[in-house]
């Protein structure tokens, strides 16, 4: 069956929410009939091909031509159920050229649930490699199985966790859930190893204009193992703040600065390249904002993928505005300012859009696509503002601990505790105690920890709802397990954070020894009350499974990501659960 469509036909039928109405292609890219004329040239297909925003009755496929000379690349596709093409579902063909950077989004339509298929491209008779994609099932599911990544850096070592992932051939979708690119300049984050590696990136600069990024995601999508995973299973994408800058909000960012222009208009390019080069459907046609929607699994799951960063995001708080000259640190006026209940982060529209969902949804599982970390991940502030380390803070905290013990005259003090007591003493200045006595905070304002109020909204809808539910985070760079309980401590959903796929972590921000990784791990998640599970060290991506009785993750690492010779490790490989009916991550044991 042949589709054809053209702008007149283009049906508005839904902008938003579960079963979202499929947009004409011609949004996409300009429909041409046989007997056009339209003079065209010769492409090739340097940057692969991709598919996303499955539907049970349709798919996005993406590509970007790259041609000999300026001008209109005429792009025909197809669709088939075999690998040979023999069984054609649909073709078409429309013209793409500079005004768009040459990319090309198809909406195939007209598609059966639950169908894997293949799909290629071709300008002339160059044509491009074949990827298979697969529709979203209908009706009663029993299984489904999404990969979650975030956080790809280009010059900080190999794409290895992409080619790991492509391995697989189980996955229904893969979820993005931010910072696909980074906008530094050469030699900024991540890049000591970048010259050796041969990964510099392009352009050199900073990104700020619309050409910087669509050359960065053009050197991206160069690369070999994330043009194999996207060629393989279909994309579920959002953005976080690198694609635009470090630390974005609503009206600027952290990495935004005097000299660098109007940031609206930089937020506004950014925003736009991430349209034409992710396979993503826009709500209409020349919408490069909204990017907050849901997909439906049958009657198994409902994903709804959210925007906290560029939408609506009010800026973020600072510790440096609650410490004084002398470093005394303000916790009641943090305090304050974190239960401001005008404060947001997803924005009035966002919230009620999501909570009208949650309402109306019959699914067993509420699935969240969200960038930053939900849990309440409250550290000691000696730690977290990194006036002392963990190992310090663990040592200065058992030896308060002895010398209280002392103090009290404790009978049961053994010899060798009081020697340790005795040979020790000396560090326990007035400045150690005071930081010992700081009380935990949040370890991370850009976080929901820094919106506490809006969370608890939000917390607060998904309990009196009754719906088993599921955040997914990225953001951190590592990986975590948090049960997410209310301010009174009530059980209500549960929190699965994916590692990065090549970002560095805590490891390296906190100057973590590799050697002692488990010990500082166990410090962590007993330092963080909900906290379940961490890894702190090792890049990878997490497999979400969902069944009607249970919901797991399971975490994979690779041992490296400065070669593109590599192993799994499957010694970290950890595995978490949530039962339906339950709030309450179960670890199971380490293999």
């Amino acid at each position: 069956m042949t589709r054809s469509f053209s702008r007149r036909r283009f049906l508005a039928l839904s902008a938003r929410g579960i079963g979202a109405a499929v947009l004409s292609y011609g949004l996409m890219g300009c429909n041409i009939n046989n007997n056009d004329d339209e003079d065209t040239v010769a492409a090739s297909f340097a940057h692969g091909i991709a598919s996303g925003d499955p539907l049970p009755d349709a798919v996005i496929l993406w590509t970007r031509v790259t041609p000999v000379t300026a001008g209109n690349v005429k792009v025909s596709w197809e669709v088939a159920t075999d690998a040979a093409f023999t069984q054609l579902i649909t073709t078409g063909e429309t013209v793409t050229d500079a005004s768009r950077d040459y990319t090309v989004k198809v909406d195939a339509v007209g598609l059966e649930a639950g169908t894997r298929y293949y799909y290629r491209f071709a300008v002339g008779d160059v044509q491009s490699v074949t990827g298979t994609t697969k529709t979203l099932p209908a009706g009663d599911v029993s299984s489904v199985k999404l990969a979650v990544m975030s956080c790809s850096n280009y010059p900080a070592g190999y794409f290895n966790v992409y080619e790991l992932a492509a391995q697989r051939d189980d996955l229904d979708a893969l979820l993005h859930l931010g910072d696909y690119i980074y906008e530094y300049g050469r030699g900024e984050y991540a890049s000591e190893h970048a010259a050796e590696l041969g990964r510099e990136v392009l352009p050199a600069s900073e990104l700020l204009t619309l050409s910087d990024y669509r050359t960065r995601y053009a050197q991206y999508r160069s690369d070999a193992s994330l043009q194999k995973i996207h060629a393989k299973v279909p994309f579920i994408t959002i953005w976080d703040d690198h694609e635009v800058a470090n630390d974005a909000w609503r009206d600027g960012a952290d990495n935004h600065n005097d000299g660098e222009g109007d940031f609206a208009l930089r937020k506004e390019a950014g925003m736009q390249a991430y349209f034409e080069w992710l396979p993503i459907r826009p709500f209409r046609e020349g919408d490069n904002q909204d990017i907050y929607r849901s997909f439906r699994f049958g009657n198994l799951l409902d994903l709804h993928m959210l925007d906290t960063r560029l939408l609506a995001r009010d800026k973020q708080l600072s510790y440096d505005d609650y410490l004084d000259a002398n470093g005394n640190f303000d916790s009641v006026g943090l305090t304050a300012a974190l239960a401001d209940n005008s404060r947001t982060m997803l924005g009035q529209t966002q919230l009620l859009w999501l909570q009208q969902q949650l309402q109306q949804s019959t699914a067993t599982w509420q699935v969240l696509g969200q960038q930053v970390l939900m849990g309440r991940m409250l550290l000691p502030a000696a730690v977290a503002t990194q006036k002392l380390t963990i190992n310090e803070y663990g040592f200065l905290g058992q030896l308060a601990q002895l010398a209280a013990r002392a103090q009290a005259g404790d009978p049961t003090l053994t010899q060798a505790e009081l020697d340790h007591l005795a040979a020790n003493q000396a560090q326990l200045t007035p400045e150690a105690v005071a930081l010992l006595q700081l009380p935990n905070i949040p370890y991370n304002l850009d976080a929901w920890d820094g919106y506490a109020y809006e969370r608890e909204v939000l917390l607060q809808t998904i309990k009196q709802l009754g719906k088993n539910t599921v955040v997914l985070a990225g953001d951190t760079h590592n990986a975590w397990a948090n049960n997410l309980t209310d301010m009174q401590g009530n059980a209500v959903a549960v929190e699965f954070a994916t590692s990065s796929v090549s970002s560095p972590g805590m490891e390296e921000y906190l100057s973590l020894d590799p050697s002692q990784i488990d010990v500082y791990e166990q410090a962590v998640v007993g330092m963080v009350t909900d906290l379940q599970y961490t890894n702190l060290l090792q890049r990878g991506y997490m497999l979400l499974e969902l069944t009607p009785i249970r919901a797991s993750a399971t975490w994979h690492f690779v041992d490296n990501i400065l070669s593109t010779s590599f192993s799994e490790l499957p010694t970290r490989e950890r595995q978490g659960y949530v039962e339906a009916g339950t709030a309450q991550v179960v670890m199971l044991p380490q293999a």
